[in-house]
């Protein structure tokens, strides 16, 4: 069937932005608006921390004005998302940009003037200034950085160095993105293609065994020619990462990357022990994949090719949003009166047209619906990405409806658990009624492949980060060489003997972009876990549990993020949740494990 064009998508099938604008007109005059107003924002800074009333009024301009700029903002990226070759949002989206690049210059002052003040002094405002205690975590959260900030010349000359210390990442994305060629392979129909990351994605997951191993070695031979280069990128990344931390006096690079968001090191901590002591648990999913697969000798690139065929479930648009219903039902009739509204009242652009950005998310702004892009297709793969996009929409519409503008958004550390936690919320209503060996047997595949995709294999890269950061700061050379071993020697712990060692997969570390984050990819693995631990207890336990769960969604940025999901239920601090979640891998495992021969 052809990709219709943006004009011949049924208008319910659509996203109603004129909610947030209701013409283009409308939007040029708050465009304007927003750009006075930022014009002003500078004006602030002479008297911004005289008192506790100048202190209130200007922190409440300046987010008044932010505010405002989230909505110019997502009506512009929004309405080009939908036709990416439309030159008129194309350039509403530049106008935004550049206005958003302004205003982080127009307020660049707000952060030095609170932390040139004393407690004394702060609680003297908030003394005689009883209307500050809206701003009270705020405060904590900017003065907590107090002993890891330098003067304001000081501070000054660290960010002038910004671009020259990013160079090596950005060397990186030019290398991989433009500079690097991938040779040739067959694809599943015997024709010679040229090798692309999209493409390779795909063919890594073939039943024909000859055409992933091809496509295995043609990747890694092209990271191989350039293994040198690579390491001196990552080097020069993580040194960047290193001096940073090191001049703003944090004990370490991951000390002072957890610390930007309030993570105490022992989440981390406990997330890499806890693992490591369950790494039995994916040797036995591994092992079952070689004895599934009937090989010999299991390859690393063998480990994505699917185990057991399609499942005879699919779902048009209509009868995916009756089988999400039923699923989060668990979650209370106030939040399924919320999907409702999503589901049914344009909120959601649900299927692909010619120049739509591709894959899915969730957006909007604080005064507008948690807008979903999707790009249907009738398959249990695209309910998943319904209710995991509307699991991120639950978490932002409660947010927005209980939280002041301030603390109307949620940290990147708990910005997966909603979404994620319904994906498992939907498994777990899916076995409880599915019978069929086969279709049960799909489904708990999905489930380990997601386990073993985020829960291990992001803490693998965890791992490998702490070592590169740690052997940087000893003096020791990040080389191809000393990456590789380490490495190699790492991913052969972490799948174990079934698995042949040795081979190209060392050299895995040098097409990972995301070692290049400054220790990102752990909240992967600690919010996978967490939401598979938050499903089972909505389905399985108290009403308690919900009610605590929904307190969490309504949190936003309220506190810290460890204290929001202690009050969630899930202390990250403990190794509770990482067992909880291991319990569920296991005793699906076991399932699994009993239903071979019967599909």
């Amino acid at each position: 069937m052809a990709i219709p064009n943006r004009n011949e998508v049924p208008k319910e099938l659509t996203w109603d932005l004129t909610r947030i604008f209701k013409t283009d007109q409308e939007w040029e005059q708050a465009l304007q608006e927003v750009k006075a107003e930022v014009a002003a924002l500078p004006d602030l800074e002479a008297n911004f921390t005289n008192s506790g009333t100048a202190l209130y009024e200007g922190l409440t301009q300046i987010l008044a004005v932010q505010r405002k700029l989230e909505k110019v903002y997502v009506y512009a990226s929004m309405s080009s998302d939908v036709d990416t070759s439309d030159s008129h949002y194309l350039g509403y989206t530049a106008k935004a940009q550049g206005l958003a690049a302004q205003f982080e210059a127009a307020s660049s002052f707000m952060n030095p003037k609170i932390l040139s003040l004393s407690e004394a002094e702060i609680a003297a405002f908030k003394e005689a200034e009883p209307r500050l205690k809206e701003y009270a975590h705020l405060l904590d959260v900017i003065t907590s950085k107090r002993p890891h900030t330098l003067s304001a010349e000081a501070e000054k000359l660290v960010a002038d160095a910004g671009d020259a210390l990013s160079v090596s990442a950005n060397t990186f994305g030019v290398l991989t993105n433009s500079d690097m060629e991938y040779g040739y392979v067959q694809d599943e129909d015997g024709e010679m293609v040229q090798l692309s990351d999209g493409l390779y994605s795909i063919l890594i997951q073939s039943q024909n065994r000859a055409v992933r191993k091809n496509a295995f070695d043609v990747m890694y031979a092209a990271y191989g020619q350039f293994g040198n280069s690579l390491a001196s990128t990552l080097s020069g990344t993580v040194k960047a990462h290193n001096y940073q931390a090191r001049v703003h006096k944090y004990a370490s690079a991951r000390e002072a990357a957890l610390a930007a968001n309030g993570i105490p090191t022992v989440v981390y901590d406990t997330l890499i022990k806890e693992v490591n002591s369950h790494l039995d648990l994916l040797h036995r999913y591994v092992a079952l994949r070689k004895k599934i697969l009937g090989l010999k000798d299991l390859q690393m690139w063998d480990m994505y090719v699917p185990l057991t065929g399609e499942p005879a479930l699919s779902y048009n648009f209509e009868e995916a949003k009756a089988e999400a219903k039923k699923a989060l039902a668990p979650l209370g009739e106030d939040y399924l009166k919320h999907v409702d509204h999503i589901f049914n009242d344009r909120v959601i652009d649900v299927v692909e047209n010619k120049n739509k950005r591709t894959g899915a998310y969730s957006g909007g702004s604080y005064d507008t619906d948690p807008y979903e892009l999707l790009n249907w297709e009738d398959t249990l793969d695209s309910l998943y990405t319904l209710v995991h996009e509307t699991g991120h929409s639950m978490h932002s519409w409660y947010t927005r409806h209980n939280q002041p503008y301030v603390y109307g958004d949620y940290p990147i550390f708990v910005a997966e658990i909603a979404s994620t936690t319904n994906e498992n919320i939907l498994t777990e209503y899916f076995l409880n009624k599915v019978t069929d060996p086969k279709t049960r047997a799909f489904l708990l595949n999905h489930f380990l492949d997601s386990f073993k995709g985020t829960l291990f294999r992001q803490t693998q890269f965890a791992e490998f980060e702490q070592f590169i950061h740690e052997a940087d700061a000893n003096g020791e050379a990040l080389t191809a060489q000393a990456l590789d071993e380490f490495y190699g020697d790492l991913n052969q712990r972490y799948y174990g003997d079934s698995v042949e060692p040795g081979g190209d997969i060392a050299k895995e570390w040098s097409r990972i972009p995301h070692f290049y984050y400054d220790f990102y990819v752990y909240q992967y693995a600690t919010g996978f876990a967490a939401a598979t631990a938050l499903a089972n207890k909505v389905v399985n336990g108290t009403p308690e549990d919900v009610e605590a769960y929904l307190t969490y969604l309504k949190s936003g940025s309220s506190d810290n993020a460890v204290e929001i999901m202690k009050r969630a239920g899930v202390d990250m601090t403990k190794p509770d949740y990482l067992e909880d979640a291991f319990a569920i891998f296991e005793k699906r495992l076991n399932e699994f494990e009993s239903l071979l021969g019967k599909f």
